[in-house]
This record gives structure tokens, C-alpha cells and sequence, in this order.
């Protein structure tokens, strides 16, 4: 058996969140073909359960990076949290910092404000509504994920490098040019594909991996196969076996078609 695991933001969706009807049908393909499919993602379960719905996936799936092992019937089989002196280490790094603050607990999402294009994305992106608060300290010992968000560039790569020293007990990534991601240490997407391919009975070497992102890395140096997204950073598609198109130009269906389907026939 062949499985391919995709992220979704800026992979299996396009930029306005939406999956097309030309990839939901090259999954269709790929799946009547006898390759399984399932995805991983920054998102929490609320975000990933409409498209586990859309393309219909019975399979394990991995929010928060792969800290969450679930499926589309709300099974939980591994479930991984920040370590509460990284969540409140990395708070008293972004002390003085100009940025958001987002913390995703009890499946919820939390937020020091409710306005700005972000939080516009990531209404879409986990589908719900952020709870604004200022103070977090009562989530700490129970968080999914943290991530801090800015458009300043310099500013965020400052608070990485003041967080960096967190990471030997947490995954510590930017899914996004404008996000700061903390998971738990299992919470990085070469865990998370691994613990997808034993749960569904694929190895790792009868896997590809799709993404787009610094965080999708890890996978793609675990998979057999890596394939990289026309919009990925460079440093993403220096990494990958092959790059498709952008995701704004169905480019899962084109890596489905041509890089895998296209080489089994």
C-alpha cells in the first residue's frame, strides 16, 4: 500500500481556505487508484474536520503538527500538550513583545484580539471563534498550542531566537511567515507522519509527503517521497523530490497526477 500525507494551509487548500473541486477529485483518483490519503496540519480538529468530511478520510489525521492523532469520528488516539515551563517560558520571552498572542486548549481557540487579517484566516482556518482575553496563565498547563503572530519579520525572528532555548522540550516552527508555532515535542510533523503511517499500516518508505513550509521539513525527511508546493519557500523545495504547482493553481492535483498517479501507470 502507498499513502500520501498533505498539509493543508498553502498545500491542500488555496489562499482564500477553500479546496477546490479539481483537488477533491484528484483524491477521488488517487484513492479509487488504491493509494491512501489523509493530511496533517497546524490547524486544531476543528479546523481539519470539514475537509476530513468533504473528502470523506477514515483514516488517522494529525492536528497541532501531529500533537493530536485522530479521526474524522472525534477518536482520539494520541494526544500531546506543551509542557507547562515551555508555555510559560515562552510567554515571558514575548513579554514586551508587539505581538498576538493565540493559545489553542480544551479545543478552543483563545486570543488576545479579534481583529486584524489574521484572525480573519484563522476563523476560516479552525473553524470558530476566537475567545478574547488578556491573561492566558490559567491555560498554560493544558495547551494544544501557542502561537504568536506578526507581520514584522525581524520582530518575529527575535522571539524565536529568545524561545529557541525551549525547543529541546517542544517543537518550536513557523507554519507561517507570520507564525510562531509551539507544540509539544511529538507535536512536529516527522512524529506526526510516523505515527500516521503505524496507525495506518504504511511504511515510511511507501510514503510522499506535500507541503509548502519550514514545518513541513520534518516530514519530508522521514517520507520515502517529498514533494513540494510551487508556492513553498526555496528552502522547502531545496528539500523536495519534486515541485508541483502553486496552491492557487491546484497544485496537490497536479503533484497527485503527474508525480504519483503518473508514475504508477
Amino acid at each position: 500500500m502507498m499513502l500520501v500525507v498533505c498539509d493543508v494551509d498553502g498545500t491542500l487548500v488555496d489562499k482564500q481556505k477553500k479546496l477546490t473541486d479539481a483537488t477533491a477529485a484528484a483524491v477521488k483518483r488517487l484513492r479509487a487508484a488504491g493509494v491512501e490519503f489523509t493530511i496533517i496540519s497546524a490547524r486544531p480538529m476543528s479546523g481539519m474536520m470539514p475537509i476530513a468530511e468533504r473528502l470523506e478520510l477514515d483514516v488517522p489525521m494529525g492536528a497541532f503538527n501531529g500533537g493530536i492523532v485522530f479521526r474524522r469520528d472525534g477518536t482520539i488516539s494520541e494526544h500531546h500538550m506543551v509542557p507547562i515551563e515551555v508555555a510559560r517560558g515562552a510567554f515571558a520571552a514575548a513579554a514586551e513583545a508587539a505581538v498576538d498572542r493565540w493559545v489553542f486548549a480544551d479545543n478552543r481557540w483563545y486570543a488576545s484580539t479579534d481583529q486584524g487579517l489574521h484572525v480573519e484566516h484563522e476563523r476560516l482556518a479552525s473553524n470558530q471563534q476566537p475567545i478574547v482575553r488578556a491573561d492566558f496563565s490559567d491555560l498554560l498547563d493544558r495547551a494544544d498550542k501557542i502561537t504568536f503572530v506578526s507581520d514584522d519579520a525581524a520582530l518575529l525572528k527575535d522571539l524565536a531566537n529568545k524561545v529557541e532555548p525551549l525547543a529541546a522540550a517542544a517543537t518550536i516552527v513557523q507554519s507561517q511567515t507570520y507564525y510562531l508555532d509551539i507544540t509539544a515535542g511529538a507535536g512536529n510533523k516527522g512524529n506526526g507522519i510516523t505515527a500516521l503511517t503505524q496507525a495506518i499500516g504504511v511504511s515510511l518508505s511507501h510514503t510522499v509527503a506535500i507541503g509548502d513550509q519550514a514545518n513541513d521539513l520534518a516530514m519530508f525527511a522521514r517520507a520515502g517521497r517529498s514533494i513540494a508546493m510551487g508556492n513553498a519557500t526555496d528552502a522547502v523545495k531545496a528539500q523536495a523530490d519534486d515541485v508541483t504547482t502553486a496552491n492557487d493553481a491546484d497544485g496537490v492535483a497536479h503533484a497527485i497526477d503527474k508525480f504519483i498517479l503518473g508514475r504508477m501507470m
